[in-house]
């Protein structure tokens, strides 16, 4: 059976096996070795205990200093060696001739074990030797007469028992512990198999990686940049588009996301669990369009992912846009009032009144003139320019003079800041006071527009003479969602108007009075 070619789950159950088993097989030989220890320590105590109940025995002390004092001695300690279970018990004098031993040919024998010099220089002592019968644990005792004088030793040996004879003492503890360890292995194996193949949403690990390899190909071929961080805020995702908007090179999997870019603010996701979308940021220096999403599994945050739009090419869209609506919408009102003033003079040449026709086309004429090469020679931007210009041709529609400041003058925008976000500014001003004088009762409806420039500040006025905003709505008038308009507006423009001088780092002034007018003043920093 080929093993690599299984499926996952039981992949996971063989492998889970085969390390329960080598546990098994690491835990028993250790223990094995504790039980080994445990024994030659009981082995030693014990051997001490016989030696010294031998060396206390008068007959031992008062038959050891005669030369056929083998024949008391032997009997007794063979009695003792039984009664304590213990392999072997000899007894020496100091010329080191045995007086007893469980070999009867033996006694009268001189011993020469290595281990025996200290004993007969008056020293207690365990020591492992190794014999015919295997090693054996020795205790040596001296032997003292009733002057206290040493007249021979006692050696007790017991034979350590073997790793094989261990186990086959142990072999039905050993029995049950490998059939309840085999059969909790296999169940906590097939378990952890099922949990994972669940977790890997019954997937198989070719399916994951191709999986893996065609996201990986859809995130580098996207437009938009992608990052994406986990928990520890370490890098996961950073696409090839990513990298050019941000500047970036190299491999960046693993590293941290602040080391490479420390104001993606990616890592508050992550902290508060919360999605922001269509955020305008700056990162880097550049203005990036950024929607930012936590990553939730089970309800749980494991990390968070970034969508990054350059916003250069989406702003060079609208504003492309947004300028070519406002001329064309200067063009439609130009061609409406251009036909309202032809047909007054076609009105005063019926009426042959030909020199007040003649004298009225060079009053409109020097009166548009006028306008075209103020805003033209002054706004050097054509998207602000044509919006004034709509805006002041869609005031005569409404019987609504708009009067741009002749001491209006804008050489280059303020930093952070582009035509586009000009537009929507004045535009929502603009458009909220035609609101407001449509619904106003006042005679002569007027807005003035001032736009001022210097080395330190760039400012903007749009101020009506309408009826004022309600005074309950000033404290949320740059909520979203807070509008003057009714059921028709969306309370989305000033909201605009205001998040957009928060990018440019400006400050916006408002003033409102019941039935006096509005007047907003917004001053923007040059440097």
């Amino acid at each position: 059976m080929n093993v690599l070619k299984l499926p996952i789950r039981w992949k996971i159950i063989f492998l889970s096996f085969g390390i329960v088993l080598f546990s098994l097989l690491i835990g028993g030989i250790i223990i094995t070795g504790k039980i080994v220890d445990m024994r030659e320590e009981e082995l030693g105590k014990r051997g001490m205990i016989t030696a010294r109940t031998v060396a206390q025995l008068p007959e031992v002390q008062k038959q050891i200093q005669k030369k056929n004092g083998a024949a008391v001695i032997n009997p007794i300690v063979e009695n003792i060696r039984v009664i304590n279970n213990t392999d072997y018990i000899v007894v020496l004098n100091m010329e080191g001739i045995r007086y007893s031993h469980p070999v009867q040919s033996l006694i009268g024998t001189s011993s020469s074990g290595k281990d025996e010099g200290p004993a007969f220089a008056d020293h207690t002592y365990l020591s492992k030797a190794k014999g015919d019968l295997g090693i054996a644990v020795r205790a040596f005792m001296p032997i003292k007469n009733n002057k206290l004088e040493q007249v021979g030793v006692v050696i007790v040996g017991n034979i350590l028992p073997g790793y094989l004879e261990i186990l086959q003492g142990l072999k039905a503890q050993i029995a049950l512990i490998m059939f309840l360890t085999l059969l909790f292995g296999l169940l906590g194996s097939w378990m952890l198999a099922r949990h994972i193949k669940q977790q890997m949403f019954e997937l198989e690990p070719h399916q994951i990686v191709r999986m893996y390899e065609e996201s990986t190909a859809a995130f580098h071929a996207m437009h938009e940049g992608v990052i994406a961080i986990d928990m520890n805020e370490k890098i996961t995702i950073f696409n090839e588009r990513a990298k050019d908007i941000f500047d970036v090179t190299g491999h960046l999997l693993g590293k941290p996301i602040r080391s490479v870019i420390p104001d993606t603010r990616l890592p508050e996701i992550i902290e508060y669990g919360k999605a922001v979308f269509n955020q305008e940021i700056n990162v880097s220096g550049n203005i990036i369009i950024s929607n930012r999403i936590p990553i939730k599994v089970d309800k749980s945050v494991i990390g968070a992912v970034a969508i990054f739009q350059d916003r250069t090419e989406v702003a060079k869209m609208a504003e492309e846009l947004t300028g070519v609506k406002a001329f064309v919408e200067a063009l439609r009102i130009q061609n409406h009032e251009h036909l309202n003033k032809l047909h007054t003079i076609a009105g005063l040449i019926q009426l042959d009144k030909k020199n007040q026709a003649l004298q009225y086309v060079f009053d409109i004429t020097k009166q548009q003139e006028s306008l075209t090469r103020l805003i033209t020679k002054n706004i050097r931007n054509d998207s602000i320019a044509g919006l004034l210009l709509s805006k002041v041709s869609r005031g005569k529609e409404l019987k609504i003079e708009v009067i741009i400041d002749s001491q209006s003058h804008l050489q280059h925008l303020p930093p952070h800041l582009n035509e586009h976000d000009f537009v929507i500014i004045l535009g929502n001003l603009i458009e909220n006071s035609f609101y407001a004088l449509n619904e106003s009762d006042t005679s002569l409806k007027k807005i003035d527009v001032s736009i001022e420039q210097d080395h330190e500040v760039c400012a903007l006025l749009v101020e009506d003479n309408g009826p004022g905003i309600p005074e309950e709505l000033l404290p949320d008038i740059f909520v979203k969602g807070i509008t003057t308009k009714g059921e028709e507006g969306l309370g989305i423009g000033l909201y605009l108007v205001k998040d957009i001088v928060n990018k440019g780092k400006g400050e916006i002034s408002l003033s409102t009075f019941p039935g006096g007018g509005t007047s907003f003043y917004i001053t923007f920093p040059m440097k």
